[in-house]
């Protein structure tokens, strides 16, 4: 035997290669067998022996295979048919495939598991979850082009909707895989769209008469603050407060629109109140805060259904 442990001749039984590399001599001779690692010479007696190049050789496969690479993969690289730089590239991409698919499949178990979705439920989830970015943004633009796309709708406002797409990330949370469940099934509600549909139409109705001030942020802003301070103080519709609230807002819209302070104004305004009432607009607006990580939007739900209240209280 050398210095390094190898017998005078440099060559290993399978035996002794199998102590070195900690591989089982099983898997050695079913790597010889393959061509993998073929044995350098045998005795007179038949049995396989190694030299220091089959060592090596061998350390590269079991290296290889624990980084997951498949026999034809590890075949390639040892006959040189592809480096191991390109093999390397290849595998780690499917491992990131893989990664990301295991991914969504945890966060959707998770979903299930904390939820207690049905079979049907989980199985729409799971297909949601795998769609890909480009598939996800193709679903909303065939919600916004059958929505949108034989009315009148503000330009600005659609354009903002088609750059509001939801990016699931690669490792989603629990929130946001039924966040974006949740938002999907609301894209194919056809009474969402319809209702959607009729914002529009009225949307389009007062530009034609002039109303040309945009989504009136402002506005929208100072009702938020008005009857948010009165649903925070309690203020019942019908009140003498709920009364000097709605007084005040009034007013504001008649400076706002141009318009007199009066009945009829009280009556558009209603109207106002009616066509933007619907909770699953605000509901869409949560959703995709979740599944994008952005700040929760301010509940206007509430807010419009006091002040709705309040107006038909002031009579």
């Amino acid at each position: 035997m050398d210095d390094d442990g190898l017998p005078t001749d440099g060559l290993l039984t399978i035996g002794a290669l199998a102590r070195r590399t900690g591989l089982t001599v099983k898997t050695i001779r079913y790597y010889s067998d393959t061509g993998l690692v073929p044995s350098t010479d045998r005795t007179a007696a038949g049995y396989r022996r190694y030299g220091a190049e089959a060592l090596a050789r061998l350390e590269l496969v079991r290296t290889l295979r624990e980084l997951g690479l498949g026999l034809d993969a590890v075949r390639r690289v040892l006959e040189r048919e592809q480096s191991l730089a390109e093999v390397a590239r290849a595998h780690a991409d499917a491992l990131d495939l893989r990664i990301r698919t295991l991914r969504q499949q945890r966060a959707v178990l998770r979903a299930v598991a904390e939820h207690g979705t049905d079979p049907e439920e989980t199985e729409t989830m799971h297909r949601l979850v795998r769609l890909t970015a480009d598939e996800r943004r193709r679903l909303i633009e065939e919600f916004l082009d059958d929505t949108f796309g034989t009315a009148d709708a503000d330009p600005e406002l659609v354009a903002v909707l088609r750059a509001a797409v939801p990016e699931l990330p690669e490792d989603p949370s629990t929130d946001q895989v039924t966040a974006w469940a949740e938002l999907a099934e609301l894209t194919r509600d056809r009474d969402f769209r319809a209702s959607l549909r009729r914002m529009a139409a009225y949307q389009a109705e007062q530009r034609a008469e002039g109303d040309t001030t945009g989504l009136h942020h402002e506005l929208t802003e100072r009702v938020r603050e008005v009857v948010g301070a009165a649903l925070a103080a309690g203020t019942a519709p019908g009140t003498p407060a709920a009364a000097d609230a709605v007084a005040e807002l009034t007013a504001r819209y008649a400076e706002v629109f141009g318009r007199p302070d009066d009945a009829a104004l009280r009556e558009w305004i209603l109207r106002r109140l009616e066509v933007a009432a619907d909770p699953r607009v605000e509901r869409y607006w949560a959703l995709l805060s979740r599944i994008n990580g952005w700040p929760a939007p301010p509940e206007l739900a509430p807010v419009l259904a006091w002040f709705t209240a309040a107006l038909r209280a002031a009579g």
